[in-house]
């Protein structure tokens, strides 16, 4: 049998918090140079708890063809990916800013 979500009182199974959580965040990214001149892309704002950031990170690194990390709520993708990881981002249903 089926659980109830808290949230939106709907199915599991059709449960659209994630949905509606996706449209009210706005995803900044912007690129910072690191150590030994290595490039970071970080996506910041998506601060919504019924967000899967781990699963947003899984996604961005593989359309990027890079790997990076969760640090708090906060995505770092290895080199420089604004233009894609807006383009991925859009895709998904979030507001992107790039700075």
């Amino acid at each position: 049998m089926a659980g109830i979500c808290n949230l939106c009182g709907l199915p599991d199974e059709l449960c659209i918090c994630q949905e509606i959580a996706k449209e009210q965040q706005k995803a900044v990214i912007s690129v910072v140079r690191r150590r030994y001149g290595k490039m970071v892309t970080i996506v910041e704002g998506i601060d919504d708890p019924a967000i899967d950031i781990n699963q947003l990170a899984k996604i961005l690194k593989g359309a990027c063809a890079s790997g990076g990390t969760v640090k708090g709520r906060n995505i770092e993708l290895q080199g420089e990916h604004k233009k894609r990881a807006a383009k991925v981002l859009e895709q998904n249903g979030y507001r992107v800013e790039v700075r």
